[in-house]
């Protein structure tokens, strides 16, 4: 028989020719079979989750009719909250648990505890769960019994045996020999899908299209397949990494998205524990402390074409790449090149913020509205409450003497009798001051309170605070004049 290319090693679908198990494949058979118990298959994205199961259930199960469902189609989600509201009898495969809102997991979590503790399965769904690294330590959290009722799997990346059957077994259906099978395995680190795209690859540059006539065995260089396969994806997968990498709104100077995507391609794993990340990196722990909270959310809702390829909880600070060709294209990304092309500016010093904002107690909830909206826009902003996680256990005056005197862009001084009386707005001032004549302080006056060491004819913001804050006048006052000198600083 012959076979197109496309069929033997796939880049798309479950491969019906060039499937093998994974080490724990029989572990994760016996707890989907096995009646009522709740199945949580986790893992990275290239691992082969969903291929897995799939196979699971067409060679081992056939006739446990599985209705196959995923939080990323449209169509699935009313199929889906009707399980988390205990509406619907039977089997069901739910992929993509991670992109279900915290109230559906919470839900299916609850479900899964009383399946589990029930012996009449009979009354309870049996679901298996499928979603990337740590979705099974995240049930646990929201029910914390849950772990020992469950069946917890992680799917295990392909030995280097396991990855040369992948290549045999496309050999003999292509009637072709692809050399040094251990080269696959270094550059694909026992990844099923890329070993995939990396054959299929390998079999195009030598003109391999379907099943040869004659055997015929196949030249090829690692690293020119690497560079074809990324030339290949760049059509891909270019814009909407320029798109992220820019951030919500385009300034030269905003680059943390791209020094955050920069520091997970160094990574073994797409997904990451951002709050772990940061700690390791002290070069872009600022950058990602910065983005985390909200920043990141914020940027994904905005642009549908990032939240396509990327996810992020910003309760866990999981950040996932999930599509694995994308990680790949990642990996071997010229990041001088694409920094370029973003636009992003090269300055001799680089800020922790944008903003910081100095004020006393009692102007608190005007400070709190400049930052929030501050924020929205797409900037760094210091704000105390933003950040008093980051700094448990330091001296605020240590920290204060670093992001008012020198990590921040621009700081911004709301100017009133309070502040000029009180001790910590006092020990701000004095942090700020030198840097009034490098045009880095923007007085916004709320009284006509005088300062020394700021002269009062620095252009400021006047801005009388009346019957309480009024959010429009905030906005155009202050906020959007913020940005436009933030775009010339």
């Amino acid at each position: 028989m012959k076979y197109n290319i496309e069929e033997i090693y796939r880049t798309e679908g479950v491969p019906e020719y060039t499937f093998v198990t994974p080490p724990n494949y029989n572990e994760i058979l016996v707890d989907m079979r096995s009646p009522g118990k709740p199945v949580i298959i986790e893992g990275q994205s290239g691992t082969g989750k969903t291929t897995v199961t799939k196979k699971i259930i067409e060679q081992a199960l056939p006739h446990q009719e599985f209705a196959y469902l995923s939080a990323r189609k449209a169509a699935d989600l009313p199929e889906i909250i009707k399980i988390s509201n205990g509406e619907l009898l039977g089997k069901f495969i739910i992929d993509d648990f991670h992109r279900l809102g915290n109230d559906i997991q919470e839900k299916i979590a609850d479900l899964i505890k009383l399946a589990a503790e029930d012996p009449d399965h009979e009354q309870h769904p049996k679901i298996v769960i499928i979603g990337i690294n740590k979705v099974g330590s995240e049930l646990i959290y929201l029910v914390h019994d849950i772990a020992k009722r469950c069946g917890i799997h992680k799917v295990h990346p392909a030995d280097e045996g396991r990855i040369k059957e992948i290549v045999a077994r496309g050999e003999e259906k292509l009637n072709i020999q692809i050399p040094r099978p251990e080269e696959i395995f270094a550059e694909s680190r026992g990844d099923y899908w890329l070993t995939q795209l990396l054959c299929q690859s390998i079999c195009l540059g030598n003109g391999v299209i379907e099943t040869l006539e004659e055997r015929n065995t196949l030249n090829y260089d690692i690293n020119e397949i690497r560079d074809r396969v990324v030339s290949r994806l760049e059509n891909n997968y270019k814009d909407p990494v320029k798109e992220f990498s820019r951030g919500k709104r385009f300034r030269a100077t905003n680059d943390p998205y791209f020094k955050l995507l920069k520091a997970i391609s160094e990574q073994d794993s797409s997904i990451v524990d951002l709050n772990e990340l940061a700690n390791a990196n002290e070069e872009v722990r600022g950058s990602i402390n910065n983005i985390k909270e909200r920043r990141i959310n914020v940027l994904l809702e905005s642009k549908p074409v990032c939240e396509r390829y990327f996810y992020y909880n910003s309760d866990t600070k999981n950040f996932a790449i999930e599509d694995p060709a994308l990680f790949y294209y990642l990996k071997h990304l010229d990041w001088d090149k694409l920094r370029k092309e973003c636009g992003f500016r090269e300055t001799d010093r680089n800020y922790e913020f944008d903003f910081a904002i100095s004020f006393a107690g009692e102007n608190r909830d005007l400070a709190k509205l400049i930052s929030d909206q501050l924020t929205l826009l797409d900037c760094t902003v210091f704000y105390d409450e933003y950040y008093e996680a980051n700094y448990l256990g330091h001296a605020w005056s240590d920290q204060f003497k670093r992001i008012f005197g020198e990590s921040s862009r621009l700081v911004v001084c709301l100017l009133d009798r309070n502040h000029k009386d009180k001790i910590w707005p006092t020990f701000e001032r004095e942090c700020f001051i030198p840097r009034v004549e490098e045009r880095a302080v923007i007085p916004i006056y709320l009284d006509d309170s005088v300062f020394p060491g700021i002269p009062r004819d620095i252009v400021g913001i006047t801005f009388k605070i009346e019957d309480g804050i009024d959010e429009g006048r905030v906005t155009d006052e202050i906020v959007f004049k913020l940005e436009e000198r933030l775009e010339n600083a």
